[in-house]
Protein backbone atom coordinates (compact mmCIF):
# COMPACT_ATOMS: atom_id res chain seq x y z
CA UNK A 1 0.00 0.00 0.00
CA UNK A 2 1.21 3.49 -0.89
CA UNK A 3 0.30 6.66 0.98
CA UNK A 4 0.07 10.43 0.57
CA UNK A 5 0.24 13.25 3.08
CA UNK A 6 -1.92 16.34 2.66
CA UNK A 7 -1.48 19.59 4.59
CA UNK A 8 -3.93 22.50 4.73
CA UNK A 9 -1.84 25.47 5.85
CA UNK A 10 -3.61 28.31 7.62
CA UNK A 11 -2.63 31.50 9.36
CA UNK A 12 -2.95 30.12 12.90
CA UNK A 13 -2.83 26.36 12.38
CA UNK A 14 -2.18 23.65 9.83
CA UNK A 15 -4.17 20.45 9.50
CA UNK A 16 -2.59 17.34 8.04
CA UNK A 17 -3.92 14.00 6.90
CA UNK A 18 -2.50 10.63 5.88
CA UNK A 19 -4.34 9.00 2.99
CA UNK A 20 -4.15 5.61 1.33
CA UNK A 21 -3.76 5.64 -2.45
CA UNK A 22 -7.35 4.40 -2.71
CA UNK A 23 -8.61 7.59 -1.05
CA UNK A 24 -9.18 6.41 2.53
CA UNK A 25 -8.11 9.00 5.12
CA UNK A 26 -6.33 7.13 7.91
CA UNK A 27 -5.67 9.87 10.43
CA UNK A 28 -5.44 13.63 10.90
CA UNK A 29 -3.42 15.95 13.13
CA UNK A 30 -2.88 19.66 13.72
CA UNK A 31 -0.04 22.00 14.56
CA UNK A 32 0.05 25.69 15.35
CA UNK A 33 1.41 28.24 12.87
CA UNK A 34 2.16 31.92 13.26
CA UNK A 35 2.99 34.93 11.12
CA UNK A 36 5.87 35.59 13.51
CA UNK A 37 7.56 32.33 12.46
CA UNK A 38 10.14 32.38 9.69
CA UNK A 39 9.47 30.29 6.57
CA UNK A 40 12.08 27.81 7.79
CA UNK A 41 10.38 27.56 11.18
CA UNK A 42 7.00 27.04 9.52
CA UNK A 43 8.50 24.27 7.41
CA UNK A 44 9.87 22.70 10.62
CA UNK A 45 6.36 22.64 12.11
CA UNK A 46 4.90 21.09 8.95
CA UNK A 47 7.63 18.44 8.85
CA UNK A 48 6.89 17.56 12.48
CA UNK A 49 3.20 17.35 11.58
CA UNK A 50 4.02 14.92 8.77
CA UNK A 51 6.10 12.82 11.15
CA UNK A 52 3.23 12.75 13.65
CA UNK A 53 0.89 11.49 10.94
CA UNK A 54 3.29 8.69 10.03
CA UNK A 55 3.53 7.66 13.67
CA UNK A 56 -0.21 7.72 14.25
CA UNK A 57 -0.87 5.83 11.02
CA UNK A 58 1.96 3.35 11.71
CA UNK A 59 3.30 4.03 8.22
CA UNK A 60 6.92 4.14 7.11
CA UNK A 61 8.19 7.20 5.25
CA UNK A 62 9.42 4.88 2.51
CA UNK A 63 5.77 4.00 1.75
CA UNK A 64 4.75 7.64 1.23
CA UNK A 65 4.74 8.82 -2.38
CA UNK A 66 4.44 12.58 -1.88
CA UNK A 67 3.21 15.47 0.23
CA UNK A 68 0.63 17.98 -0.99
CA UNK A 69 0.20 21.42 0.58
CA UNK A 70 -2.65 23.89 0.16
CA UNK A 71 -1.32 27.32 1.09
CA UNK A 72 -2.91 30.77 1.18
CA UNK A 73 -1.54 33.35 -1.21
CA UNK A 74 -0.34 33.46 -4.78
CA UNK A 75 1.37 30.16 -5.47
CA UNK A 76 3.76 29.14 -8.23
CA UNK A 77 2.79 25.48 -8.11
CA UNK A 78 5.29 24.44 -10.77
CA UNK A 79 8.13 25.46 -8.45
CA UNK A 80 6.37 25.01 -5.12
CA UNK A 81 6.91 28.65 -4.19
CA UNK A 82 4.67 31.02 -2.25
CA UNK A 83 5.00 34.08 -4.49
CA UNK A 84 3.10 36.31 -2.08
CA UNK A 85 1.11 35.75 1.11
CA UNK A 86 0.04 39.06 2.61
CA UNK A 87 -0.93 37.78 6.07
CA UNK A 88 2.54 36.34 6.61
CA UNK A 89 4.42 38.93 4.58
CA UNK A 90 5.96 36.12 2.53
CA UNK A 91 7.46 36.87 -0.87
CA UNK A 92 8.99 34.18 -3.08
CA UNK A 93 9.23 31.62 -0.27
CA UNK A 94 10.30 28.17 -1.56
CA UNK A 95 7.92 26.34 0.75
CA UNK A 96 7.98 23.14 -1.30
CA UNK A 97 11.77 22.93 -1.25
CA UNK A 98 11.97 23.77 2.47
CA UNK A 99 9.52 21.02 3.36
CA UNK A 100 11.08 18.53 0.96
CA UNK A 101 14.46 19.04 2.65
CA UNK A 102 12.91 18.23 6.01
CA UNK A 103 10.80 15.24 4.98
CA UNK A 104 12.96 13.77 2.21
CA UNK A 105 9.78 13.47 0.15
CA UNK A 106 8.49 15.17 -3.02
CA UNK A 107 6.34 18.16 -2.04
CA UNK A 108 3.76 19.84 -4.25
CA UNK A 109 2.16 23.17 -3.31
CA UNK A 110 -1.03 24.78 -4.61
CA UNK A 111 -3.34 27.58 -3.52
CA UNK A 112 -5.62 26.66 -0.62
CA UNK A 113 -8.82 27.55 -2.51
CA UNK A 114 -7.71 25.38 -5.42
CA UNK A 115 -7.00 22.58 -2.97
CA UNK A 116 -10.52 22.88 -1.53
CA UNK A 117 -12.02 22.72 -5.01
CA UNK A 118 -9.94 19.66 -5.83
CA UNK A 119 -10.94 18.01 -2.57
CA UNK A 120 -14.64 18.47 -3.27
CA UNK A 121 -14.11 17.30 -6.86
CA UNK A 122 -12.31 14.10 -5.90
CA UNK A 123 -13.85 13.15 -2.57
CA UNK A 124 -16.85 15.38 -1.94
CA UNK A 125 -19.93 16.65 -3.76
CA UNK A 126 -18.13 16.66 -7.11
CA UNK A 127 -16.76 13.13 -7.06
CA UNK A 128 -19.34 11.94 -9.57
CA UNK A 129 -18.28 14.55 -12.14
CA UNK A 130 -15.17 15.08 -14.24
CA UNK A 131 -15.82 18.84 -14.59
CA UNK A 132 -16.79 21.00 -11.62
CA UNK A 133 -16.40 24.49 -10.18
CA UNK A 134 -16.34 25.27 -6.47
CA UNK A 135 -17.39 28.69 -5.17
CA UNK A 136 -16.91 29.40 -1.48
CA UNK A 137 -19.25 32.09 -0.19
CA UNK A 138 -17.53 33.47 2.89
CA UNK A 139 -15.72 36.67 3.76
CA UNK A 140 -14.84 36.75 0.05
CA UNK A 141 -15.66 34.50 -2.87
CA UNK A 142 -13.00 31.88 -3.48
CA UNK A 143 -12.92 28.52 -5.17
CA UNK A 144 -11.37 26.64 -8.01
CA UNK A 145 -11.92 24.85 -11.30
CA UNK A 146 -11.54 21.16 -12.15
CA UNK A 147 -11.82 20.14 -15.80
CA UNK A 148 -11.29 16.62 -17.07
CA UNK A 149 -10.52 15.53 -13.53
CA UNK A 150 -7.56 17.90 -13.28
CA UNK A 151 -7.15 21.13 -11.37
CA UNK A 152 -7.01 24.16 -13.65
CA UNK A 153 -4.60 26.70 -12.20
CA UNK A 154 -3.76 28.86 -15.21
CA UNK A 155 -0.43 30.37 -16.17
CA UNK A 156 1.92 30.36 -13.19
CA UNK A 157 -1.03 29.22 -11.04
CA UNK A 158 -2.57 32.70 -11.16
CA UNK A 159 -5.95 31.69 -12.62
CA UNK A 160 -9.27 30.53 -11.24
CA UNK A 161 -10.13 33.79 -9.44
CA UNK A 162 -13.87 33.65 -10.06
CA UNK A 163 -14.56 36.10 -7.24
CA UNK A 164 -12.79 38.82 -9.19
CA UNK A 165 -14.81 38.60 -12.38
CA UNK A 166 -16.92 41.72 -12.86
CA UNK A 167 -20.70 41.33 -12.84
CA UNK A 168 -21.65 45.00 -12.26
CA UNK A 169 -19.60 47.48 -14.30
CA UNK A 170 -18.88 50.56 -12.19
CA UNK A 171 -20.24 48.82 -9.10
CA UNK A 172 -19.00 48.48 -5.55
CA UNK A 173 -15.24 48.85 -5.19
CA UNK A 174 -13.49 45.57 -4.46
CA UNK A 175 -10.43 44.96 -2.31
CA UNK A 176 -8.63 43.99 -5.52
CA UNK A 177 -9.05 47.55 -6.81
CA UNK A 178 -11.68 46.92 -9.47
CA UNK A 179 -15.37 47.73 -9.23
CA UNK A 180 -18.31 45.37 -9.45
CA UNK A 181 -16.53 42.06 -8.74
CA UNK A 182 -18.63 39.00 -7.95
CA UNK A 183 -17.07 39.04 -4.48
CA UNK A 184 -18.62 42.47 -3.85
CA UNK A 185 -22.12 41.02 -4.30
CA UNK A 186 -22.03 37.29 -3.54
CA UNK A 187 -19.81 37.07 -0.45
CA UNK A 188 -21.16 36.87 3.08
CA UNK A 189 -19.62 40.29 3.61
CA UNK A 190 -21.69 41.70 0.74
CA UNK A 191 -24.83 39.96 1.98
CA UNK A 192 -24.44 41.54 5.42
CA UNK A 193 -23.86 44.97 3.85
CA UNK A 194 -27.05 44.70 1.81
CA UNK A 195 -28.98 43.40 4.81
CA UNK A 196 -27.96 46.38 6.94
CA UNK A 197 -28.87 48.80 4.18
CA UNK A 198 -32.31 47.26 3.76
CA UNK A 199 -32.92 47.22 7.51
CA UNK A 200 -32.18 50.94 7.73
CA UNK A 201 -34.66 51.61 4.93
CA UNK A 202 -37.32 49.33 6.45
CA UNK A 203 -37.51 49.83 10.24
CA UNK A 204 -40.60 47.58 10.36
CA UNK A 205 -38.82 44.62 8.74
CA UNK A 206 -38.66 41.29 10.58
CA UNK A 207 -34.93 41.37 9.98
CA UNK A 208 -34.72 43.52 13.11
CA UNK A 209 -36.28 40.64 15.03
CA UNK A 210 -33.32 38.42 14.21
CA UNK A 211 -30.64 41.12 14.48
CA UNK A 212 -31.72 43.98 16.78
CA UNK A 213 -28.23 45.45 16.51
CA UNK A 214 -26.91 46.42 13.06
CA UNK A 215 -23.41 45.50 14.18
CA UNK A 216 -24.54 41.93 14.80
CA UNK A 217 -26.15 41.35 11.42
CA UNK A 218 -25.11 37.99 9.99
CA UNK A 219 -25.38 36.26 6.66
CA UNK A 220 -28.42 34.44 8.06
CA UNK A 221 -30.43 37.52 9.03
CA UNK A 222 -32.14 38.19 5.70
CA UNK A 223 -32.72 34.49 5.04
CA UNK A 224 -34.36 33.96 8.44
CA UNK A 225 -36.74 36.86 7.89
CA UNK A 226 -37.38 35.87 4.28
CA UNK A 227 -38.52 32.45 5.45
CA UNK A 228 -41.20 34.27 7.44
CA UNK A 229 -42.34 36.16 4.35
CA UNK A 230 -40.80 39.54 5.14
CA UNK A 231 -40.88 41.59 1.92
CA UNK A 232 -37.71 43.57 2.55
CA UNK A 233 -35.79 40.41 3.42
CA UNK A 234 -37.16 38.65 0.35
CA UNK A 235 -35.79 41.56 -1.68
CA UNK A 236 -32.33 41.15 -0.16
CA UNK A 237 -32.36 37.43 -0.89
CA UNK A 238 -33.59 38.00 -4.45
CA UNK A 239 -30.82 40.49 -5.19
CA UNK A 240 -28.23 38.20 -3.65
CA UNK A 241 -29.40 35.22 -5.69
CA UNK A 242 -29.36 37.26 -8.89
CA UNK A 243 -25.81 38.48 -8.29
CA UNK A 244 -24.55 35.01 -7.43
CA UNK A 245 -26.51 33.60 -10.36
CA UNK A 246 -24.96 36.10 -12.78
CA UNK A 247 -21.50 35.05 -11.67
CA UNK A 248 -22.32 31.37 -11.96
CA UNK A 249 -23.94 31.78 -15.37
CA UNK A 250 -20.83 33.52 -16.69
CA UNK A 251 -18.63 30.67 -15.47
CA UNK A 252 -20.99 28.04 -16.85
CA UNK A 253 -21.16 29.72 -20.25
CA UNK A 254 -17.36 29.85 -20.38
CA UNK A 255 -16.47 26.41 -19.02
CA UNK A 256 -19.71 24.39 -18.98
CA UNK A 257 -18.95 22.14 -16.02
CA UNK A 258 -21.21 19.30 -15.02
CA UNK A 259 -21.59 20.75 -11.54
CA UNK A 260 -21.20 24.00 -9.64
CA UNK A 261 -20.52 23.35 -5.96
CA UNK A 262 -21.34 26.02 -3.38
CA UNK A 263 -19.45 26.11 -0.10
CA UNK A 264 -18.75 28.62 2.65
CA UNK A 265 -21.06 30.01 5.29
CA UNK A 266 -23.86 31.23 3.01
CA UNK A 267 -24.23 27.75 1.50
CA UNK A 268 -25.56 26.63 4.89
CA UNK A 269 -28.92 28.05 3.78
CA UNK A 270 -29.21 24.78 1.87
CA UNK A 271 -32.06 24.16 -0.51
CA UNK A 272 -33.71 27.49 0.27
CA UNK A 273 -30.74 29.11 -1.46
CA UNK A 274 -29.92 26.37 -3.96
CA UNK A 275 -33.43 26.12 -5.40
CA UNK A 276 -33.49 29.84 -6.16
CA UNK A 277 -29.98 29.86 -7.59
CA UNK A 278 -30.73 26.87 -9.84
CA UNK A 279 -33.87 28.53 -11.18
CA UNK A 280 -32.04 31.77 -11.97
CA UNK A 281 -28.97 30.16 -13.50
CA UNK A 282 -30.88 27.73 -15.70
CA UNK A 283 -32.77 30.69 -17.18
CA UNK A 284 -29.57 32.56 -17.93
CA UNK A 285 -27.15 30.06 -19.44
CA UNK A 286 -26.52 29.56 -23.12
CA UNK A 287 -26.80 25.88 -24.04
CA UNK A 288 -29.94 24.09 -22.82
CA UNK A 289 -29.59 21.66 -19.93
CA UNK A 290 -31.32 19.01 -22.00
CA UNK A 291 -28.15 18.99 -24.10
CA UNK A 292 -25.54 19.61 -21.38
CA UNK A 293 -27.00 18.91 -17.91
CA UNK A 294 -25.89 21.14 -15.07
CA UNK A 295 -26.12 20.46 -11.34
CA UNK A 296 -25.79 23.08 -8.62
CA UNK A 297 -25.07 21.39 -5.30
CA UNK A 298 -23.79 22.14 -1.84
CA UNK A 299 -20.24 21.27 -0.77
CA UNK A 300 -20.05 18.49 1.80
CA UNK A 301 -16.47 18.34 3.10
CA UNK A 302 -16.61 21.59 5.07
CA UNK A 303 -13.31 22.64 6.61
CA UNK A 304 -11.71 19.36 5.52
CA UNK A 305 -12.00 20.13 1.79
CA UNK A 306 -8.51 21.67 1.66
CA UNK A 307 -6.99 18.70 3.47
CA UNK A 308 -8.56 16.19 1.08
CA UNK A 309 -7.57 18.39 -1.84
CA UNK A 310 -3.95 18.59 -0.75
CA UNK A 311 -3.83 14.78 -0.68
CA UNK A 312 -5.48 14.62 -4.11
CA UNK A 313 -3.06 17.21 -5.45
CA UNK A 314 -0.09 15.14 -4.30
CA UNK A 315 -1.61 12.15 -6.09
CA UNK A 316 -2.11 14.09 -9.33
CA UNK A 317 1.30 15.73 -9.39
CA UNK A 318 3.24 12.58 -8.50
CA UNK A 319 1.86 10.52 -11.40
Amino acid sequence: MKYFIGIDLGGMSAKGGLMEEGGKLLCTARCTTSASDSPASTADHLAQLAQQLLAEGNVSREDVIAVGVGSPGVIDSAEGNVVFWSNYGWKNVPLGALLAERTDLPVFVTNDANAAAFGEAKFGSGKGYSDSILLTLGTGVGGGIVIGGKLVEGYRSAGGEAGHTVIRRGGVKCTCGRRGCLECYASATALKRETRSSMQKHPDSKMWKFSPDLEKVSGQTAFLAAREGDRAALGVVKRYVEALGDGIANLVNLLRPQAVILGGGVSNEGEYLLTRVREYVLKNIYAPVEYAPLEIVRACLGNDAGLYGACAYAMQRSK
